[in-house]
């Protein structure tokens, strides 16, 4: 019989020197990001004078050269210190916010944001590889779960912080863009309390540098997100969307907040249940979100209605991100831990680009005001949510044992 501290051991084993570095880490730079991101829109629109379609398109720029980038990161990350690239992730991102600040051109605030997002796309895959490195496969959900959790209350802080600063400087939008480059610069400093095994002490020491064979049942889920994130557009344009029904900056702040409230706190247990239960299930409810989410915007006609749908639309994020991820962590063979992961987090990227252009370009059609994006794109979710339903359990439960060497 195990004795009762042996079995809080077990409890707490995933709780790791770098979970919890990396999740403070994943905060603060979340903090940043969310005090520009839900202001970001209106910056353009009303300060820059960009259009819907500009929008839509520089935050697509935006996510596909994050998912370009992923790709290299992972593949790369198995065979290179993981710390650097961390930090030259975090450093990019800093930079990004200080050239959208001072940007006086819808030009320029893209160069920020590719910037930013090139950022994104190099410390994902090696950060993603390293949370869940000594981590039991049967607690992965739990790792997921807990480091989205601390994220995403970045993006609950920084948005409130972005409030306060809305009213301290009288409105003046950019300089809280200024204020938003302190936290991403505390996130780089935080880099350096991670600890990261020489490459000669990990298992990828033998992987070849170029892509190598996953298993099928990895590859097929990876091909499926990555065709869906198709219909999933940027987020900018739902707040694009708020704001033409009539809600105020502020107003926006808020809704920011409380969708981004809900995704934290429905992140670390979402990510213990599919440690747990069938992963093609809680994926499919996912999906129903987002179908409700998106038509329910396409025809919303007050901020009450907008507010239910992001609180609504804050489980699906937190499903498609922490059940996708960790469903990919436990797929993939431990000696590709950063390929998988720069590859489902490049494609389900490079297919965010696609639904930013098309929604962007599509966004006045009919009555305007995104009605017609929104809804291809929520009867597109309650394809893939019927489709995981029934295709789904074939790959839902299987898992590579621990040290596997066989890749297909």
């Amino acid at each position: 019989m195990n004795r009762p501290e042996e079995a809080l051991d077990v409890k707490t084993s995933w709780r790791t020197r770098n979970v919890k570095v990396l999740a403070a880490v994943s905060f603060a730079q979340d903090t940043a990001s969310d005090m520009l991101y839900p202001i970001l829109p209106i910056f353009l629109s009303t300060i820059l004078g960009a259009p819907a379609s500009v929008i839509g398109t520089v935050e697509g720029i935006a996510e596909g050269a994050a998912a370009s980038t992923k790709l290299i990161a992972g593949r790369i990350s198995d065979r290179i210190p993981r710390r650097p690239m961390i930090a030259l992730g975090y450093g990019a991102a800093a930079v990004g916010k200080i050239l959208v600040a001072v940007a006086s051109v819808w030009p320029i605030v893209l160069i920020g944001r590719v910037i930013d997002r090139l950022g994104k796309g190099l410390r994902g895959p090696p950060r993603d590889s390293l949370l869940v490195d000594g981590v039991d496969r049967s607690q992965r959900g739990r790792v997921i779960g807990f480091h989205r959790t601390a994220d995403t209350m970045g993006a609950v802080v920084g948005p409130l912080l972005g409030l306060g600063a809305i009213s301290l400087f009288g409105g003046d939008l950019r300089k809280v863009l200024y204020l938003a480059i302190v936290p991403s610069i505390i996130s780089v400093l935080l880099i350096l309390l991670v600890k990261d095994p020489r490459p000669s002490q990990r298992k990828s020491t033998k992987t070849p540098l170029v892509p190598v064979p996953l298993p099928l049942s990895l590859k097929k889920l990876i091909n499926l997100l990555a065709v869906f994130g198709i219909a999933n557009f940027p987020d900018a344009l739902l707040l694009l969307r708020a704001h033409e029904i009539g809600m105020s900056v502020s107003a926006i702040v808020v809704a920011y907040v409380i969708f981004n409230l809900s995704y934290a706190i429905i992140s670390y247990p979402i990510g213990a249940l599919s440690d747990r239960y069938p992963r093609h299930r809680i994926y499919a409810f996912g999906l129903i979100c987002f179908a409700i989410t998106y038509l329910g915007m396409a025809f919303a006609t007050s901020a009450a209605q907008v507010l239910g749908l992001l609180v609504i639309y804050g489980v699906f994020s937190a499903i498609q991100d922490v059940v996708g991820k960790s469903w990919v962590s436990k797929l993939a063979p431990d000696n590709t831990q950063g390929w998988a992961q720069g590859l489902f987090q490049g494609l389900t990227g490079g297919a965010i680009l696609i639904a930013g252009i098309w929604a962007g370009l599509t966004w006045n059609f009919g009555s305007g005001g995104g009605r017609v994006p929104l809804v291809i794109s929520g009867c597109v979710g309650i394809i893939f949510a019927t489709g995981f339903l029934v295709v789904g359990s074939g790959w839902s439960r299987t898992e590579v044992p621990e040290n596997n060497p066989i890749l297909t």
